[in-house]
């Protein structure tokens, strides 16, 4: 059984109905059968409704730069299965997949025949920790969604970092800052520090009481340390500075405000992991060239140059405001035309109404995918927007030059979107 990568797809793809399930103790059970792995690697987990896989990427080159073996754990994956977990650059093998499965399918069954079903993103959970026992220096790990009952909230990292905090998944986290807050600041260990964005007052309390609660160290952006920058038309020279500490100048070609706090974050991670007792040495030096070459798929990420494409995974309000400022911020002078779609259980209304006065043009669509905006649904919208039912189909009459093209919305339609403008 399970000799090829397809067959695992299949297997998971039928717990898919299992759905979301929030809490642990399926994976704390989980984890014991296969001897606890989480306990093996160096960790640092990443929390935060946006910005996650940038800082993830920043730091993960800062450390490749220094010669570190770094595994990354990441959700949604753009590239299918084993995009979810990755080595460096490079997603995991198949043959190392395989064998890893072969571990932990009896786990599986075992949770089976207990009535406790693990989801397919558990088993994903799972299956990267034992890979990290094997393969890595340290292991970046982005949370699911939240952090207190997220299903990667079993490590025990040398650090904990949250982006920001703003609404998303309010049907499990809350429909308040102050509940969502208390979700992600879930993720904070006793006597573990943690780094934060810049976050809103509500936030801002909720996380610096967990903090407090746990003994943890806090370094949060605006007030711990800081950053200025210089921009020109695609590069960003960063001065970043720690409160009386210490000083740090790189630059950084990723489109964005969010993308310099992102990049922020980052350096003050590795300056910390460089403080720790944890055997490692970062040379700064290398993590400023590093940092220039950081490029992340599905955030404002240009597919296409004739004619210009950019896609970008803006799935939620807070998502859409920082798409929308870097639009404004470096296309404000061109012909612009958006096509989105997204889940149907965002806030859809919202986010039409952030991106109804900034694009030359509006398409709305759908997908293939369950949660997604189905077609009668679209009809409510179409006084206001053009529909479009065929997305391949609008991609492929996307053929003006003098006009810059926008995909935007759930991840996973950004990775369809991928996958077929590469066949093209």
């Amino acid at each position: 059984m399970f000799q090829e990568i397809q067959q695992v797809e299949d297997f998971l793809a039928n717990r898919i109905n299992l759905g979301i399930k929030p809490g642990l103790e399926r994976m704390e059970k989980l984890l014991i059968l296969l001897n606890q792995p989480q306990h093996n690697f160096n960790a640092i987990h990443i929390a935060g409704t946006n910005g996650k896989g940038s800082t993830l990427e920043f730091i993960k080159q800062g450390l490749q730069a220094n010669n570190y073996q770094v595994g990354i754990f990441t959700s949604p994956s753009l590239t299918g299965l084993r995009g979810y977990i990755l080595l460096g650059d490079r997603t995991i093998s198949e043959h190392d997949f395989l064998t890893i499965w072969q571990k932990v399918y009896p786990a599986v069954v075992k949770l089976d025949n207990m009535n406790m079903h693990p989801t397919e993103f558990e088993i994903l959970t799972a299956i990267a920790f034992v890979y990290f026992e094997q393969h890595t220096d340290l292991a970046l790990i982005e949370t699911g969604m939240g952090g207190r009952e997220d299903t990667t909230n079993c490590v025990q990292p040398l650090m904990s970092i949250i982006t920001n905090i703003a609404k998303d998944h309010t049907a499990f986290l809350g429909d308040t800052i102050r509940e969502i807050a208390y979700h992600k600041a879930g993720i904070i260990k006793s006597t573990i520090p943690v780094i934060t964005g810049e976050l809103i007052e509500d936030a801002t309390k909720v996380v610096n009481k967990e903090a407090m609660l746990k003994q943890a160290p806090i370094y949060r952006l605006g007030h711990h340390f800081f950053y200025r920058s210089e921009s020109t038309a695609y590069n960003h020279r960063i001065n970043w500075w720690e409160q009386g500490g210490d000083t740090f100048q790189f630059w950084i070609n990723m489109m964005g405000e969010h993308q310099k706090a992102n990049a922020s974050i980052a350096a003050m991670a590795l300056q910390l992991l460089n403080r720790m007792e944890a055997g490692f040495n970062i040379d700064m030096n290398k993590v400023e060239e590093a940092f220039t070459h950081v490029m992340v798929m599905g955030r404002f990420e240009i597919v296409r140059k004739q004619p210009l494409t950019i896609v970008d995974g803006a799935h939620n309000s807070a998502g859409m405001e920082a798409f929308i400022n870097t639009v404004e911020e470096n296309f404000s002078n061109c012909k612009r035309h958006l096509l989105f779609s997204a889940f149907k259980d965002k806030e859809i209304d919202k986010m039409l109404k952030q991106i109804e006065n900034h694009f030359t043009t509006i398409s709305l669509t759908t997908f293939d995918h369950p949660r997604a905006m189905q077609v009668s649904e679209l009809r409510n919208y179409e006084s206001d927007f053009h529909i479009e039912l065929n997305w391949q189909e609008a991609i492929r009459q996307m053929e003006q030059s003098h006009t810059v093209y926008f995909i935007s919305g759930s991840l996973y339609f950004i990775s369809l979107v991928r996958s077929f403008l590469k066949k093209q």
